[in-house]
């Protein structure tokens, strides 16, 4: 007898996506500094209540309008017909709603229609818009970035043409870095640029994975390239950066094309194309920034984009721990102990699910938190009274930001990769979806630089800043939240006080060590140890975000507020502490004691 799959599965719609913004919320006024921010004016006059209405209807778009159509983008794919590519079915009308409904123009400049509401806010919206689908996700992610680069870095001229449509999502914007032969090394670049005369440039070569490279959301699309001008230096002091726009001013196409669209491990609903430019007479241009300072234009964007991909990380993690938290409560398997009644239990009694939930759970908590706390800082970074402020914001954001990236897509990946155990066999056979969540998570790990090169910036550029004065104030941060919890901790805390100073402490050796290693010159020693390093940091401010949450819930109860929810963070900050955090030791030995596979791999990897 044949048996359906689809027999099998909870009755329950365990694949809904329902968005988490009482968590949210939470998160940002809580950990991230968004109610001693509007204290101290930073938000002008935004308040805390239209926030929380901002928050709230992001969410029903998402859920409503935007994750229903995940599975769709999964399944169709896009397509490319004649230079054309075509989005999943009602991919194009979601868009136009989203567009219609101001969210692209969130965080957009004011004077080129934007609200110009914080980037907190706006990473909150991120994490559900990709939460929803992270293919439909991305796209935005770009087009905001380009709006940073021209605002901070385009002419008059190039601002007045193009932003108001870029910030209302009228036409959408790219970025163009990798080249075939080139992949993160921006320094072997080969694209051209030729200077006309009149100040525009014809652009020729060729771009691969380039997200929504061509597409039929928007009429034009505004493609921001990296190329070398005739007599630039080598090296990536020699790349300057063009804007390059589908659909020139004059309403005639561009020379350039979509050679090909990749096929991918997941995210099928984004296309990832191959742009060709100059196949002809070259593609018109417009110089952005200084000429050969291109590569500091688009770190700009690259910034932006970076804390980004970290939320899609939490967001993907997010929407993978609610459908195995779903299926959990409705598969029933075997007898946990304990349990009453006579049948099968339902799985999410067993202790080791338990486990998988409550890791999944918290690993998302504290990626959340520590990506909100970036985002809070480069809001800071922006708008606080006194350049000091701002300067000293700034520095921690940097510091933050490959912390962000690496450490929440990390997470993404575990944490969808749990969320198929917790189902099983199910979770391996594409109908549950679980699947899904762990092919779409895969990406975010390499694009918009390589978790690697996260944990390079983290311990070459970011570590020395101030000479280690802003992270040892980091450090510093994060002990008096420890001291915190020794003096305003219940037995609800369980041993978190102990195991996040340890934690802590970990880091503060380690860093020590590196910082020495970088000033002494010792780069091969030094990035021995970055990618153990940057986990063992976020440990440690993950720690420490969870559990300044945990107190906020603490005094909360305290002051009479019986929600459920505040035991809950109690107990989360609990078991990061006790049974995620304890990994720190392990870090911290292979960043002092780790170097020496720099002497044996040769030698192990000679066949």
């Amino acid at each position: 007898m044949c048996v359906n799959i689809k027999s099998l599965l909870p009755k329950g719609n365990v694949m809904a996506y329902r968005a988490p913004v009482s968590d949210i919320v939470f998160t940002m006024r809580h950990v991230a500094g968004f109610d001693r921010a509007l204290d101290e004016g930073v938000y002008g006059d935004l308040s805390a209540d239209l926030a929380q209405t901002i928050l709230e209807e992001a969410g029903r778009f998402a859920a409503d309008r935007i994750a229903p159509l995940n599975r769709e983008g999964d399944r169709h794919g896009v397509t490319l017909k004649d230079g054309e590519v075509t989005t999943a079915p009602g991919w194009k009308e979601a868009y136009r709603a989203w567009t219609e409904a101001g969210w692209n123009a969130l965080p957009g400049p004011a004077d080129f229609g934007g609200q110009g509401l914080p980037i907190l806010l706006n990473s909150a919206c991120v994490e559900m818009w990709n939460s929803a689908s992270m293919a439909f996700g991305i796209g935005p992610v770009l087009t905001m970035g380009a709006i940073e680069a021209l605002v901070t870095h385009g002419t008059d001229a190039l601002r007045e043409r193009y932003l108001a449509k870029l910030v209302s999502g009228e036409w959408t914007a790219t970025m163009n870095l990798t080249e075939p032969q080139a992949g993160s090394d921006l320094a072997a670049l080969r694209s051209r640029a030729e200077p006309v005369g009149d100040g525009t440039y014809r652009i020729r070569g060729q771009k691969i994975f380039i997200t929504y490279g061509e597409h039929d959301l928007t009429d034009n699309i505004i493609h921001l390239v990296l190329a070398r001008l005739p007599d630039a230096p080598a090296g990536t002091r020699g790349i300057s950066l063009f804007l390059v726009p589908k659909i020139l001013p004059d309403g005639t196409r561009n020379d350039l094309r979509c050679a090909g669209i990749e096929h991918k491990l997941g995210i099928h609903g984004s296309p990832t194309c191959t742009m060709a430019f100059g196949d002809n007479d070259g593609a018109i241009g417009w110089l952005v920034g200084e000429e050969n300072r291109g590569l500091a234009c688009m770190f700009t964007m690259m910034n932006n984009a970076r804390l980004a991909v970290g939320l899609q990380g939490v967001a993907i993690a997010e929407r993978a721990y609610q459908q195995a938290f779903a299926y959990a409560k409705e598969r029933r398997q075997g007898r946990a102990p304990g349990h009453a009644g006579d049948g099968m239990s339902p799985i999410i009694e067993h202790p080791d699910v338990q486990r998988n939930l409550l890791t999944m759970k918290a690993l998302t908590a504290a990626s959340r938190a520590i990506c909100y706390m970036t985002a809070a800082a480069l809001d800071r970074a922006h708008l606080a009274p006194d350049e000091a402020a701002r300067r000293s914001a700034q520095e921690r954001a940097s510091l933050l930001t490959p912390v962000a990236k690496a450490f929440a897509t990390d997470v993404g990946v575990e944490v969808a990769s749990l969320g198929v155990q917790v189902h099983g066999g199910m979770g391996y056979i594409e109908e549950t979806g679980a699947a899904q969540h762990l092919r779409d998570a895969r990406i975010a790990p390499i694009y918009e630089g390589t978790n690697g090169i996260q944990a390079i910036d983290l311990v070459m550029r970011k570590l020395p800043l101030s000479g280690g004065d802003t992270v040892r104030a980091q450090i510093a941060t994060m002990r008096a939240v420890v001291a915190r919890v020794v003096r305003e901790g219940t037995p609800l805390f369980g041993n978190t006080a102990p195991r996040l100073r340890d934690t802590v402490e970990c880091l503060d050796r380690a860093t020590g060590h590196l910082l020495k290693l970088v000033l002494a010159n010792a780069p091969a020693e030094a990035l021995a140890g970055a990618t153990p390093y940057l986990r063992l940091f976020a440990l440690a401010q993950g720690g420490a975000a969870l559990a300044e949450a945990a107190l906020a819930a603490n005094r909360m109860i305290g002051e009479g507020d019986g929600d459920p929810a505040h035991t809950g963070r109690i107990a989360l900050c609990r078991f990061f502490a006790e049974n995620i955090a304890v990994s720190a030791k392990g870090l911290e030995d292979a960043v002092l004691g780790g170097a020496g596979f720099l002497h044996d791999a040769p030698a192990v990897l000679a066949s």
